[in-house]
């Protein structure tokens, strides 16, 4: 069954994944590797460990963060058993996919879903990126959504990939009962916006840019997919609860002393810089694999003053919070 507007009748299954597990903050968590660049499966197991209790809704394995591109299948298959083994019932694992033809992205859904995955987050192809047009991609991801036993979430990260999925395309790809949501790690607002009053209501529209996670919120977004979140994920939970309470200036107060962290960590230093945070607040981020490289010691410094900040500012509002809940008791 199609979707048809804002009246649905599709897949009861797909339909309940999306609303129990794509909204809030979910954690597109890094591989860590040890120093001769070997995937270190006890530190997944471990990080996955200390984050499950901060608040989040959920993983991504293998993403952009989780340099999927530069493990090959066997270590691919042996993080997800890895995520698997840690994950505990209430919290989603997604993992990512997405090969550069359609034949090889089905064959390694199926795979993916087979290991353990909840849902697959799928990158559009890109190798061949002026042949990418609305017609391909909508075929493409058809394609793979009639193939895979577990719902199928869009990743449009043109950054990476060169290609942004425009919103008459999320439209119609968002008619198919196995595809439930996009995240759309562009820092195109306008764009973003559009596509949430595009699809239907039950289509989850996620962000993966954490410099916009307010922003984003704030226009309809249903939750983030956000590598910022792997070293402030209280802070990102924290701006997602605001916005839920129409707490709009809270929200905004506490998304500027993110921003400068996600930028860092992200589009400054990228994955050798959110490895490096990693370590310094107690999580095992490890090495990154080459040709990625961790930052130099002034940008690690930089780093970690910014994490300071940023726990500083999660700190102050719970401060906060107390003393009001003091307050509130002191006059009944």
């Amino acid at each position: 069954m199609k979707r048809q507007g804002h009246i649905t009748e599709s897949s009861p299954a797909a339909n309940t994944f999306a609303d129990e597990n794509l909204r809030g903050v979910l954690l597109p968590f890094t591989t860590p590797f040890d120093s001769a660049e070997n995937v270190d499966l006890r530190a997944v197991r471990a990080n996955i460990e200390k984050w499950n209790g901060t608040g989040v809704r959920g993983y991504v394995a293998l993403g952009s963060t989780g340099e999927r591109v530069h493990l090959d299948e066997g270590e691919c298959l042996a993080v997800i058993a890895a995520a698997r083994e840690s994950v505990p019932e209430h919290l989603s694992l997604i993992v990512g996919a997405g090969q550069a033809s359609t034949r090889t992205t089905i064959n390694e859904v199926r795979r993916f879903a087979q290991a353990g995955a909840q849902a697959l987050l799928v990158i559009t192809p890109h190798f061949y990126r002026k042949a990418m047009t609305h017609e391909a991609l909508v075929a493409h991801y058809l394609a793979v959504a009639e193939a895979s036993s577990v719902p199928v979430i869009l990743y449009s990260m043109p950054d990476l990939t060169g290609i942004a999925l425009a919103p008459e395309t999320v439209a119609r790809l968002s008619e198919h009962e196995n595809i439930v949501g996009i995240k759309d790690s562009s820092s195109d607002l306008v764009n973003l916006s559009e596509t949430i009053r595009v699809v239907p209501k039950d289509f989850a529209v996620l962000t993966g840019n954490g410099p916009l996670l307010y922003a984003a919120l704030s226009a309809g977004a249903r939750g983030a997919i956000l590598a910022v979140g792997c070293v402030a994920a209280e802070l990102s939970v924290a701006i997602y609860e605001a916005v839920e309470a129409r707490e709009y200036e809270r929200a905004l107060r506490l998304q500027q002393r993110l921003t400068p962290l996600a930028r860092a960590v992200t589009t400054r230093y990228g994955i050798g810089g959110l490895k490096a945070a990693m370590d310094i607040i107690g999580y095992e981020g490890g090495s990154v694999r080459a040709p990625l490289r961790k930052p130099g010691s002034e940008a690690v410094e930089e780093i970690a003053l910014l994490l300071k900040d940023a726990a500083s500012a999660r700190e102050e509002e719970q401060t906060a919070d107390t003393q009001s809940r003091l307050a509130g008791a002191t006059k009944s």
